[in-house]
């Protein structure tokens, strides 16, 4: 009997997901959960389960397809069970997917979400237009006026003049949508002269592009950098590291003793946990750490939600599990929504200091250096200290200089004088 496999939704705010692997090849029989097709959306790359046992008749979305949820992305046979031993062979009994859900893999669902501005929705309210008719090309498919205006002349319509009023017509047809073709048909510059290979951005490169390119757009960046003496921290780390393993089973890194710092530095100075919304400002209550893990095509961004009600072996622990499934994406979409403040290591390839992109909607992003010793100067003698650069960008339209430098002071004296127990 043959099973619809559809493309799941990954979170409330999540309409479509690339394909971007097939695990399994037509023919090939998968169990029940087992890996069949991983997917990647603008919250997280993972992996999708067989929703039944049986042999996969037919892939209907190849690898690269953008699909909307609920679609039919492949077609399961499920009435041939499989052997104790091992998988069936492939069999030519096995019945062909019948022509009725065939249709419903192109279908967009009736119930997606349509985004667009007022004005369009006005337009498409006084010209008759279905919204769900147009393939929008905003921001995350977000309808904008000059896709409703080709999407009517393409009907034969007339686009409506931006400055008339909402109930005045429109008796001239000067506003023609034809000088838009050329804008639209523009070739794509020539590729420079030599040996130039293009390669497409991966899903998930495009989407940080998309995200850093907003993030920027939307808040006005400003940095801080603070140097550090780690010292202290550095002979408790190799002092402890091994002991902390054996007894508690996780490793010891020095981002929790960052998390742990920053978690009583927001404490204290709550306006690096807030958002902007309009005029107002949205101070969070709950601190929802980020720490951003490097994957082999960018960047994941899991979240250690209430990191303000766990200790330090709690965030060490939490550190260590989101690090490592966020490598074999094995990360549930929540996991990865809903972060008030982002920590980012660069230093972990020897980058002393960086300007990071605050991740939106947050406010602040701290960047980690490279820890080294170097010379300094301490009570009018040279010594050699472990020391680091920690920089802050932060969100100029709520924070200044009088709020992120005495924040990151706090911090400095608190990864400088540790006290926190570790165990």
């Amino acid at each position: 009997m043959p099973t619809n496999v559809i493309m799941p939704q990954m979170g409330e705010s999540v309409f479509e997901g690339t394909i971007t692997k097939w695990l399994k090849n037509e023919g090939d029989f998968v169990r029940r959960d087992e890996p069949l097709f991983e997917i990647s959306t603008d919250k997280v790359d993972t992996e999708i389960p067989s929703p039944v046992g049986g042999v996969l008749q037919k892939i209907i979305c190849p690898v690269g397809a953008k699909v909307p949820i609920h679609t039919v992305v492949a077609i399961l046979d499920d009435a041939a069970a499989a052997p104790a031993g091992a998988p069936p062979a492939k069999t030519g009994e096995a019945p062909p997917p019948p022509p009725a859900p065939a249709p419903a893999a192109p279908a967009p669902p009736d119930n997606r979400r349509i985004f667009s501005s007022p004005l369009v929705r006005r337009i498409a309210q006084q010209e008759g237009v279905d919204l769900s008719q147009i393939q929008g090309t905003g921001w995350k498919g977000r309808v904008t006026k000059k896709d409703i205006d080709e999407f009517m002349a393409k009907k034969g319509g007339e686009a409506p003049a931006p400055a008339a009023p909402a109930t005045a017509p429109v008796p001239d047809p000067a506003p023609d949508p034809v000088p838009a073709a050329p804008v639209l048909a523009a070739p794509r510059p020539a590729l420079p002269p030599g040996r130039v290979q293009a390669v497409p951005m991966s899903p998930m490169r495009a989407r940080i592009a998309e995200h850093m390119m907003m993030s920027r757009r939307t808040s006005a960046h400003v940095a801080t950098v603070f140097e550090v003496d780690m010292s202290r921290i550095v002979e408790l780390r190799d002092r402890e590291k091994r002991d902390f393993e054996t007894v508690t089973g996780t490793r010891l890194t020095f981002t929790p003793f960052y998390a742990a710092a920053c978690v009583q530095a927001i404490r204290e100075f709550p306006v690096l946990n807030a958002s902007v919304d309009g005029t107002n400002i949205l101070y969070r209550r709950d601190i929802n750490l980020a720490i951003a893990v490097a994957v082999p095509d960018g960047l994941i961004v899991p979240v250690i939600r209430n990191a303000e009600e766990k200790s330090f072996l709690g965030l060490c622990r939490a550190i260590n599990d989101m690090a490592e499934r966020a490598r074999t994406k094995k990360l549930a979409v929540e996991e990865v929504q809903g972060g008030t403040f982002t920590i980012t290591n660069h230093g972990i390839y020897g980058s002393l200091f960086g300007t990071p992109i605050i991740n939106q909607p947050q406010v602040a992003i701290l960047g980690v250096g490279a820890i080294e010793k170097r010379p300094v100067v301490i009570n009018d003698a040279i010594a050699i200290r472990s020391m680091s650069y920690l920089c802050l960008s932060f969100d100029h339209r709520i924070i200044d200089g009088a709020i992120a430098d005495p924040f990151m002071a706090r911090l400095k004296e608190i990864l400088q004088e540790w006290t926190i127990p570790i165990r």
